[in-house]
């Protein structure tokens, strides 16, 4: 390799040490939630439910989508807040972050309540599905507010470098789920065999207790984020002014990229139900490798952020290049992963039709080419969000999304007819490659490099 090339996007041992202290517990909390979601998926194609749990998930996937955009504008002040040792400030991060994801999943609570029949209908009108989806979705719906709490407190233990504690209270959730999901689907022992009821009740359990531990252990041992009511939650327009101007073009990026995402849905549904059954397979598995994208990023963002908010801007800079080149490594390494396990991994899913299982092995493959691009974005995102250049993802994730991704994808159902959801998948995957084109270009001007806390520390 040629030496300056080596010397810039290859970093020395204290770097990767660091890198990995944080991205490992993190890729690993993601592994496990995803796990969660995969689980269901996994038992319930047992019973024949995967399109109507699939649906009916699309509610949480929306509500999902928009806490991430909170709780990732919020984590990049909190994440330059604890570089800086402006303790004060990063409890009322936690409560501003508290507020806003608890008042989100409120809305969507109200909107599968009143309408969950007219949502559902809109992605899949095949009354049947629509039915069990119902079912499901009458008691999944309330693991949304459990949900806003773990957002906000595992975003704070992210942000303070403590990935390790998310990682631990992950696998006690995910285990938890795993077991209830075989009791109650299944009715093994004393429980009652409640089928897809069972799978979204298990959910709520898992995720009650997930949001109980983190509040207990952030309190009995006193974490900084933690305050009396009046510090976490007693806000200004000089605190809330600042951070809002940053992260509200993240909040209308992940609202419009997700409501995009359940469009992709919509133009897969016409396909039908073995195209529908074969696609949540595949992209179950894309989402339970993608721990690795999301685990990763969320370090970069919090490696960086902690930089920038000690005013080290030029070791920012310079690390920048080293995560993208181990990004590199690690996408190549994820592609050949899926290409090599894509029939193992697709036979765990108990598609009753073989053609749908056929189907579903070609959706891995592209989603590998997927997985690849996607990592390569995602970190880009978080280079970006670690110094609050935010508006310009608003652009290149949701804006191309929309731009590119959706047009293709009705276009390829609508226009020419293609009846393989494969190859509409991979025609879709455009959006990836203008993404990433763009995205290096803004990342390498630098003009993401700032220190955050001046924002607000000019306003006290």
């Amino acid at each position: 390799m040629n030496t300056a090339l080596k010397n810039k996007y290859i970093g020395d041992r204290g770097f990767y040490e660091r890198t990995a202290h944080t991205a490992v517990p993190l890729a690993l909390n993601s592994a496990l939630q995803s796990t969660m979601s995969t689980v269901d998926t996994l038992m319930v194609s047992w019973i024949g439910m995967v399109s109507a749990v699939g649906t009916a998930s699309q509610i949480n996937t929306l509500s999902g989508m928009i806490n991430y955009g909170i709780v990732g504008g919020i984590g990049m002040f909190a994440a330059q807040f604890f570089g800086a040792e402006d303790y004060r400030n990063l409890k009322r991060a936690l409560g501003l972050c508290l507020s806003m994801t608890l008042a989100n999943a409120f809305l969507w609570y109200l909107a599968a309540m009143f309408f969950g029949r007219q949502i559902l209908t809109f992605y899949m009108n095949d009354p049947a599905i629509v039915a069990d989806g119902l079912r499901y979705l009458s008691i999944s719906v309330y693991a949304l507010f459990p949900g806003a709490v773990t957002f906000s407190f595992s975003n704070m233990f992210r942000s303070t470098g403590q990935a390790k504690l998310t990682l631990r209270i992950s696998i006690a959730t995910a285990l938890m789920n795993v077991g209830l999901n075989a009791c109650l689907i299944f009715g093994l022992g004393p429980f009652p065999e409640m089928g897809v009821r069972g799978a979204a009740l298990a959910t709520v359990l898992a995720s009650c207790a997930g949001a109980l531990i983190y509040i207990v252990y952030s309190l009995r041992t006193d974490q900084l984020f933690i305050g009396t009511p009046a510090e976490m939650f007693r806000f200004d327009m000089r605190f809330v002014k600042p951070i809002l101007s940053k992260i509200l073009p993240l909040i209308i990026n992940e609202s419009t990229f997700g409501f995009g995402q359940t469009l992709f849905v919509k133009a897969f549904g016409k396909l039908g139900k073995e195209q529908m059954d074969a696609y949540y397979v595949g992209n179950q598995i894309f989402n339970l490798m993608s721990f690795i994208i999301y685990g990763y990023g969320n370090a970069v963002q919090v490696l960086l952020g902690q930089l920038l908010g000690a005013g080290k801007i030029d070791q920012a800079k310079k690390e920048k290049e080293w995560h993208m080149g181990l990004s590199f490594l690690l996408s190549v390494v994820m592609i050949v992963f899926l290409i090599v396990f894509a029939v193992p991994l697709v036979s765990l899913f108990r598609l009753n039709d073989s053609a749908a299982q056929k189907l579903a092995v070609s959706i891995v493959y592209v989603f590998a080419l997927k997985t690849s691009m996607r990592l390569f974005n995602f970190v880009i995102f978080c280079i970006l969000r670690s110094g609050g250049d935010s508006a310009v993802i608003q652009f290149l994730d949701s804006g191309l999304e929309w731009a590119v991704g959706l047009p293709a994808a009705f276009a390829c159902v609508d226009l020419f007819h293609m009846s393989s959801i494969a190859l509409v998948l991979l025609v879709s995957q455009l959006e990836q490659l203008v993404r990433l084109i763009l995205g290096m270009k803004r990342v390498n001007t630098n003009i993401w490099a700032k220190d955050l806390t001046i924002l607000v520390q000019e306003r006290e």
